[in-house]
Formats: structure tokens, sequence, C-alpha cells
């Protein structure tokens, strides 16, 4: 089985899970069970399925925020509300959120095929070295199958980005480096890349020298063969380690699953949901 596919199922299938990060219904169900702004919210609610661990661990499993970001929010988030009281109202909005997006689709026979394929997939990641995805597929299945589905894909990219970082470690590529190099592609800008994660001009800096000196970055700050040759490596690294539930439904099983969740996605993307709007950090 092609490696490529893997990277083909994360773009098809992320938006689906990905909205929950920007939806107003998320940001008020963080709030109303207790905790303080929009970051807070992302850390505690992503971080939670872990337990109510502490910075570090948070910082070492997201991996390319800057610490003293993450350090703001937690652990005070734990105080504020409990780790399944998070988990709670993450879900519950979830299900507000794509019963707002999706409509009837939600009780669609689509929508119970692709449950049913997605967590066959996630149920075929092994766990061994992956925290952050441990940490979810401990959580109890939801019943309804849009939550179902929406659960799955985010074992799935849990388990993914879990490898993503694997890869980055082992070609000696640094939190702050890591963004500095996504932007070097041109596919998200560098100021955007550098102010969600909250990087200081300085270590942004000290990033960018650092892989000049590598010989990853022209004086452009644009990637050189030799840094498009270890961005590849990455992301081909990145996509071979993420092959198990693909290999586990096989091409047809994750070709159909794929196609039943695509116009899922693309409601999502068509609602406005995924863009980060100027109010929010």
């Amino acid at each position: 089985m092609d490696a490529v596919l893997a990277r083909k199922m994360w773009r098809t299938l992320e938006p689906f899970h990905g909205f929950v990060y920007f939806a107003d219904e998320a940001q008020a169900a963080f709030a109303a069970a207790g905790l303080s702004g929009d970051r807070m919210g992302y850390f505690a609610s992503r971080s939670a399925a872990m337990g109510a661990v502490p910075a570090d661990v948070v910082i070492a499993t997201f991996y390319n925020f800057h610490p003293d970001l993450v350090r703001r929010c937690i652990p005070e988030a734990w105080s504020l509300a409990t780790p399944d009281a998070v988990l709670s109202a993450r879900l519950e909005a979830v299900d507000a959120g794509l019963r707002r997006m999706l409509g009837a689709d939600v009780e669609s026979p689509a929508m119970a095929e692709a449950a049913g394929l997605a967590r066959r997939a996630a149920e075929h990641c092994p766990p061994a070295g992956r925290a952050l995805f441990a940490g979810h597929a401990s959580l109890p299945w939801p019943d309804a199958p849009h939550l179902v589905l929406w659960h799955a894909i985010t074992l799935l990219r849990e388990f993914r980005g879990d490898g993503h970082i694997a890869a980055l470690v082992a070609d000696d590529v640094g939190a702050c480096q890591a963004l500095v190099v996504h932007g070097a592609t041109g596919d998200v800008p560098p100021a955007v890349l550098q102010s969600s994660r909250a990087w200081p001009d300085d270590e942004w800096a000290v990033a960018v020298a650092e892989l000049r000196s590598r010989g990853w970055l022209d004086d452009a700050g644009a990637l050189t063969a030799t840094g498009k040759e270890h961005r590849q490596w990455v992301e081909d690294r990145t996509d071979a380690l993420a092959l198990a539930p693909w290999r586990a439904l096989g091409q047809d099983g994750a070709d159909r699953l794929r196609g039943l969740v695509r116009p899922f996605s693309q409601a999502v993307v068509a609602s406005g949901e995924l863009v980060i709007r100027p109010d929010r950090d």
C-alpha cells in the first residue's frame, strides 16, 4: 500500500475533526465549564484525555507551541475544570457544531457507514510510542454515529501527529525550527505560524539562523535543495508511520471512507469554521 494514501486520508478527514478548535459552540462550552479564554480551552480540551497532566507533558506532546504559552493555561485549567468536565464540554460542542453544519446528514446512512469504517481503522492503530493518541484511545466511544466518526477521526489524526513528531525528533528538528520550515514551504505565512504558536521574534530568529547554518534555508528564507530534501523525508516518514489503520481497512475500505467523509468535510470547510478569526488568538 502506497504511503501517500495516509496523507490523502488525513487531508480529507481532518476538517471533520479540526472545526472544534474554532467553532463558537466549543468556545461557549469551555467557558461554561469554567475555562478562561480560547487558548486555555484548546490546550485543556486536547490534553484532557491524558488526565490533569502538567504543562511539560502538553509542551512535549503538542510540540510546536512556545512553552510559556502552554504554561499560561496549564495547569491552571485543571483548577477550573476537571478533565472529565472538559471532555464532556468538548463532545457536547462537537455534537452541536456538526448538527448545525450538516443538518440531517448526521442521521444519514452514509454517516453510519463512515462511522463504522473509521472506527475499524482507528481500532487498528498501535499505541506504542503514541502518548497523545493513547490518551484519546482510552476514552469511551460515543453512541451517535456522527460522534463515533468524529472520535475515530480524532484518534487517526492524533496517531498521525504523534508519528510526525517522532519523525521531526529523528531528524533533529526542534519545535520552532519545524514551524520555520513549514513557513518556508509557502503553505502558511511564517508570521501566522509564529504568532499562533506565540514564538517571540528573537527565538524565531535563532531558529532561522540554526536552519541556515544547517544549509536548509537560503538568505531569503526559502528552503534550499537540502532543506526540501529534509522536509520531504519528514513528510514521507510521517505518512509511512500512519499507514497501520489503512492497511487494516484495505485500499477499497479506505477509498470508501474517504468518499463518504469528503462531502461532510466539504460542508465544514464551506461553513467557514476553519478560518482563524481576527478576534481569536
